[in-house]
């Protein structure tokens, strides 16, 4: 007796039910469909159902269309030291130190950035920052919010240092208060400076290669190119840029400023950029504890997506599951 099966001549030696068959073949029946003659049988009755001269018989299961590997994140390093989270949040703009605390523990950040200001001399007992946000359990990047010239920067950041001993510092230098584009001058003036004195300099830049490739020589530990404007939500504006900031640099590149939503920080992650620094995108969110945990999300999103490497564009459909085998 002879079969047709998946589309080719069979030979059976002896009367056969779909049982016998899927147990000659060694398949295990639990995890396939038979077809028979164009009618389907039910798992039940493989047993009983007897197969005749002719009979033109399909088997299928069901398969992936890919293969799925398990990534081990493995965080990144910064100047000798390990982190896990690829997220720095900023700690101004919220409603009060509370909210702070519950954003950043939501965030899952490790590094939070600090602004240095004066104390408060008519009333000293007013709460700080760090009665909230241990720096025993975060690691505080002092920043130069604020500053528009480079003296500016490198003696606020020499006082950071005088106050908490932190080495390792966030170097801003703003060109004006409408754009608050970095002013880079100034910026690679400071950078050195702080450099000489020893620092640790993670400095916010344009998205310039070629200054970020000073910043690099001249010892900076991180380079910080804008996404887009500091506080305008307006995401990344110039992908090309980053990406080739990140194929030069042998330092962490971390997408600095402009971060809106989820997407925006996926994207950054998704360029290959080792991290994202945000402050106003959660802060100024509806509910900024909920943003803080979509933040979250999204760097590690971005960030195994771009460790698995996206699938190349066409302009062309490609089917999904594959064509051998088709009954």
């Amino acid at each position: 007796m002879t079969i047709i099966l998946n589309g080719e001549s069979r030979p059976l030696t002896q009367p056969q039910t779909v049982a016998g068959l899927l147990a000659d073949l060694g398949i295990d029946h639990r995890k396939v469909a038979v077809e028979r003659n164009l009618e389907i049988v039910p798992k039940s009755a493989f047993a009983s159902t007897q197969l005749g001269e002719g009979d033109r018989i399909e088997i299928v299961h069901f398969i992936g269309g890919g293969k799925e590997d398990a990534v081990e994140e493995d965080g990144f390093v910064i100047s000798g030291r390990k982190f896990t989270s690829r997220l720095i949040v900023g700690t101004g703009k919220y409603k009060d130190f509370p909210e702070t605390a519950l954003a950043i523990a939501a965030s899952g950040a490790e590094i939070v950035t600090v602004a240095v200001r004066r104390v408060n001399l008519s009333d000293p007992s007013q709460p700080m920052l760090v009665d909230y946000v241990d720096p025993k359990k975060y690691t505080f990047l002092p920043n130069t919010a604020g500053c528009y010239t480079a003296q500016d920067a490198v003696r606020t950041l020499r006082l950071a240092r005088e106050a908490g001993g932190w080495n390792l510092v966030k170097l801003e230098v703003l060109g004006d208060q409408k754009t608050l584009y970095p002013n880079m001058v100034e910026t690679l003036s400071a950078a050195e400076a702080l450099i000489k004195d020893g620092f640790e300099v993670m400095v916010y830049c344009s998205d310039d290669p070629i200054m970020a490739k000073k910043l690099e020589d001249l010892g900076c530990c991180a380079i910080m190119p804008l996404g887009s404007l500091i506080g305008s939500g307006l995401g990344i504006q110039s992908p090309v840029n980053i990406r080739l900031i990140v194929e030069q640099s042998k330092v962490p590149v971390l997408v600095d400023a402009g971060v809106g939503t989820a997407s925006d920080a996926a994207v950054a992650m998704e360029l290959g950029c080792d991290g994202v620094l945000m402050n106003t995108a959660i802060a100024h969110a509806k509910n900024p504890i909920l943003m803080a945990k979509a933040m979250k999300a999204a760097v590690e999103a971005g960030r195994l997506c771009y460790l698995a490497g996206r699938m190349p564009k066409k302009m062309y459909a490609d089917p999904s599951s594959p064509l051998a085998g088709l009954i």
